[in-house]
């Protein structure tokens, strides 16, 4: 993701009580956008921007393959940092279309 959009990003989640932890977390699994806290929840953000609809939306970007490594990135960061299984977690897509940012809570579920 580029900076510009990940600071767009950023700004936007923090306007909606978003505390971001992490940015561009990665392993050898793959890498997680954004990471950080929506209340209580711990949500792993994978942020998209297309400029049009060409190449698809941002959230068919975020497919299978991409979903299962995001939660083993996921996994990792966990108990890197010591978080419990029952801390409550989602994983969120940011869609960015042009200058339309779309949030997408709870875009998939742990696999």
């Amino acid at each position: 993701m580029g900076s510009e959009y990940e600071e767009r990003t950023i700004a936007y989640l923090q306007e909606y009580g978003v505390r971001i932890v992490e940015r561009n977390f990665r392993n050898r699994f793959g890498e997680i956008d954004l990471i950080g806290y929506d209340g209580v929840y711990l949500v792993f953000f994978e942020v998209k921007y297309r400029n049009s609809d060409g190449s698809g939306s941002g959230e068919d970007a975020v497919n299978a393959k991409k979903r299962h490594n995001i939660c083993k990135v996921s996994d990792y960061y966990r108990v890197l940092n010591g978080i419990g299984e029952f801390t409550p977690m989602r994983y969120d897509v940011i869609a960015i279309k042009g200058n339309q940012i779309h949030w997408i809570k709870n875009a998939f579920a742990y696999c």
